[in-house]
């Protein structure tokens, strides 16, 4: 990781916009996107255990990463439940820590920076467990996240008004493998 980037701790409401900049970037988020995403970011900084952190170059946000407790209610854990038990891995829904979002500005991509926000996400929670969705293709996300401990606990899972499949991966905590930091 460059030395000229700090991760720490970031206020996810506050800093939602300058977020949302950097997913629509790394991610190709079209306007429209971004305003809905907007309004879950705002609601989720609100939640208990939301933990959020920035990649800072300079005081800009060139990265940022949240998660909190997986929590059986919510949306996301609700579409992606019957894809988990029809695997028999729907246990990872207790006890997990859900990195909800992940994006580095692609500037900044391979310069370690999403293994050290993911890793300092994990490393603050309490929990033994986490879990993400990610697309499911061979992209370098997948293959940071396999080189953390990361498998596959459910593909092709597919969300509302998203043609792109997902894969749900899970892995214990600590992670393993190469967290920069």
């Amino acid at each position: 990781m460059d030395d000229d980037v700090t991760i720490e701790p970031i206020d996810l409401a506050s800093r939602a916009e300058e977020a949302l900049a950097v997913q629509a970037l790394a991610f190709g988020l079209t306007d429209e996107e971004i305003a809905v995403r907007l309004q879950i970011v705002t609601r989720h900084a609100g939640q208990p255990g939301v933990i959020a952190l920035g990649a800072l170059h300079g005081g800009k946000l060139v990265g940022f990463g949240y998660g909190m407790p997986n929590d059986r209610s919510q949306w996301w854990s609700t579409v992606i439940e019957p894809y988990l038990e029809a695997r028999g891995t729907d246990d990872w829904l207790d006890e997990s820590f859900s990195v909800t979002e992940l994006h580095v500005l692609p500037v900044w991509q391979r310069h370690g920076l999403g293994s050290a926000l993911i890793g300092e996400l994990c490393r603050q929670s309490a929990l033994p467990r986490s879990i993400l969705s990610a697309i499911d293709a061979e992209t370098p996300a997948r293959r940071l996240y396999r080189s953390l401990g990361y498998a596959d606990l459910a593909r092709p899972v597919l969300f509302p008004n998203t043609e792109r499949p997902y894969a749900v991966m899970g892995a214990a905590l600590p992670l393993r493998g190469r967290v920069v930091g």
